[in-house]
């Protein structure tokens, strides 16, 4: 019989924040440069990457494709960062382990499923339950229309794949744009490395389109010939990659909860790395939290959120940075009024169905909400003390654990569910608390 989770009970604080704060390392962008670098030919350095489950499953399957990534002493130590050296496989991989665990990563899974595509060797991509019940039946037709064998080893449109031989070859593609853009991401970030090039043709709403922008960005850092958009589709032509040395951004959706965290315990926080000229699509929430009444006030590369005592219910779509819709939820349980939020219909196939999983712990915990089709409505009020279920999703632990900053008697169940993408969020909330200066520590990152 396993053990029950582990919980963990959040204290408010005791005065107003007034804090600095770096966030971690991008997720996205660290995954999208690892792999560039691992299908360039030669010597990359990825500067800045985040150290996360996540992102360690990204080096695990790149490794197993042949590349050998190791990581090298980073400068500013004190920065929850490291550097990663990337000897890349020259757009060819070479498998040298039978199966790729991507564990819980759907970024990793989708990017890595195309690239393993490229070889002509046989290897199967698998991953944890959790992930093995998110569908890639979009990414499978499509990869099959472009030329790869690809074999379903378990249930239709699912992990575990079985992919090469026949290699991706290229060519001309539809796909759908409404169920996740990773399909499309993962499908670029190969094409370079394709005999023919790709043309995508998306033949219907692109979802977080920011992201495959910082898809495409990434893959311009490196060399990629990169032409369009989501109306008129995509052209990758068949260069390949170079290699280069890149520096990672902070991440700007960890960067949301930092944020939001003084609308809950009253004072400011600024946020490092994340500012006016930040490359991540959900560096915009920022101007979320102003609609609501917060004072936000933005440098190059700082962004800093102060309360104002008053917070009010907006109607928002958030179809293009749907991370953040979580954190959202929260910041609405205390303002006054009502908020909805819409155009995130899609992200019921994430870690959890999350507009589900939003409204059930909103409601446990005093405040009225409803589902929507595409999203959901919460009712501003006054949320009470309650355990917070977190259905294994590090969002969903990292957005309620800020009610505690500010409801005496929250508990988060399974807060290790965190080290997704930020190991280091519970130690950082703490710190906030204290009005410390918060910068991260200095693991190294590991090499086995």
């Amino acid at each position: 019989m396993s053990a029950p989770p582990r919980r963990l009970g959040l204290i408010p604080a005791a005065s107003p924040l007034d804090a600095v704060v770096r966030p971690p390392g991008s997720k996205s962008e660290t995954n999208r440069a690892l792999v560039c670098a691992a299908l360039a030919p030669g010597t990359s350095v990825v500067d800045g990457v985040l150290h996360a489950d996540d992102t360690a499953a990204m080096v695990d399957c790149l490794r197993g494709l042949g590349a050998v990534i190791r990581s090298e002493e980073q400068d500013h130590a004190t920065v929850d960062t490291g550097r990663l050296v990337v000897e890349g496989v020259a757009g060819r991989p070479h498998p040298v382990a039978a199966t790729l665990d991507a564990r819980l990563s759907g970024t990793t899974a989708r990017f890595v499923t195309p690239v393993a595509s490229l070889g002509p060797a046989q290897v199967t991509v698998d991953g944890a339950p959790g992930l093995v019940a998110r569908p890639m039946d979009d990414l499978i037709d499509a990869l099959v229309e472009l030329g790869a064998g690809v074999r379903e080893l378990g249930a239709a449109g699912r992990l575990p794949l079985r992919v090469g031989d026949p290699p991706l070859r290229g060519g001309a593609v539809s796909l759908r744009g409404d169920v996740s853009s990773q399909f499309l991401s993962g499908l670029l970030l190969a094409a370079p490395c394709t005999p023919e090039g790709v043309e995508v043709t998306l033949t219907s709403e692109l979802v977080s389109v920011p992201y495959v922008e910082l898809t495409v960005s990434v893959m311009r850092r490196f060399g990629a010939e990169v032409e369009g958009d989501p109306a008129s589709g995509y052209r990758v032509a068949p260069t390949g990659y170079r290699a280069t040395e890149v520096e990672v951004e902070p991440d700007a959706t960890a960067a949301t909860y930092l944020m939001a965290a003084p609308l809950l315990a009253g004072g400011r926080v600024r946020v490092l790395g994340i500012g006016t000229r930040t490359r991540q699509g959900d560096a915009a929430f920022a101007e979320v939290l102003a609609r609501m009444g917060a004072s936000v006030e933005q440098g190059p590369d700082w962004t800093e959120v102060a309360s104002t005592g008053g917070l009010r219910g907006i109607d928002v779509d958030l179809s293009d940075t749907s991370d953040t819709a979580q954190t959202l939820a929260v910041v609405a349980a205390v303002a006054s009024g009502t908020t909805t939020v819409r155009g995130i219909g899609f992200i019921r196939g994430k870690e959890t169905d999350r507009i589900a999983a939003v409204v059930t712990e909103l409601t446990r915990l005093g405040v009225e909400a409803e589902e929507r089709p595409d999203g959901f409505t919460v009712h501003g009020g006054r949320p009470r003390g309650g355990v917070v279920r977190t259905y294994g999703d590090h969002r969903m632990a990292m957005s309620f654990a800020l009610l505690g900053l500010r409801v005496p008697g929250v508990v988060i169940e399974d807060p290790d569910c965190v080290d997704k993408t930020f190991p280091g969020y519970f130690g950082v909330l703490d710190r906030l608390t204290h009005g410390s200066q918060v910068v991260g520590d200095d693991r190294p990152w590991p090499d086995t």
